[in-house]
């Protein structure tokens, strides 16, 4: 089973990227908004745990994310690996992560980190905003607080999964069809 982890700062069309790469490679993609959402309709044990978290305003704690990526990698059946995106976002997620794996006698086959410039981060959002109507998004202080926010908790597992030898790095500027080449390129080598 492959394990690969979808990288990059917001806006860097990681979820543009994502749709293409679970067609072509039969992957199943892991965001974790998705997963929370699923478990919560679902209403499984993790659901009723988040959803009464969520609904007093209280960040999911990772353990309660953890078991719902544990979960899909023992339910999920018929693909060829999994894309993770959206976790882990932490250094304490990415080593929960490994410890998950190291019990499958598994581990990140590579992370695919899509990069672009802050200034390219802050138009992508605005735009973004713009279409899908999230007026939150368009306000410069909350994108500088998410660019902020990656570079502080985010960006230190750049480093975290290059001492793993798993980290490949793709320019994110071009166009969607010039990254999705470069982003095949590296898969087709795993």
């Amino acid at each position: 089973m492959k394990y690969y982890i979808l990288f990059g700062p917001p806006g860097a069309g990681k979820g543009t990227q994502a749709s293409s790469m679970v067609e072509k490679y039969n992957l199943c993609h892991l965001s974790t908004g998705e997963l929370l959402r699923k478990e919560i309709a679902a209403g499984s044990s993790l659901g009723i745990k988040a959803k009464s978290l969520i609904d007093a305003g209280e960040l999911v704690p990772d353990e309660i994310v953890e078991d719902m990526i544990k979960n899909e990698f023992e339910t999920v059946k018929d693909v060829d690996g999994f894309l993770l995106d959206g976790f882990p976002r932490t250094i304490a997620q990415a080593e929960a992560l490994d410890k998950i794996l190291a019990a499958k006698n598994e581990k990140v086959t590579s992370v695919i980190s899509i990069m672009i410039p802050d200034e390219l981060i802050k138009e992508r959002i605005k735009h973004r905003a713009a279409i899908e109507g999230r007026a939150d998004d368009a306000k410069d202080s909350t994108i500088n607080n998410r660019i902020k926010t990656y570079h502080e908790k985010t960006e230190p597992l750049i480093s975290f999964y290059k001492k793993a030898q798993a980290y490949k790095e793709v320019d994110g500027t071009g166009s969607i069809e010039g990254v999705r080449e470069k982003v095949n390129a590296l898969m087709d080598k795993f």
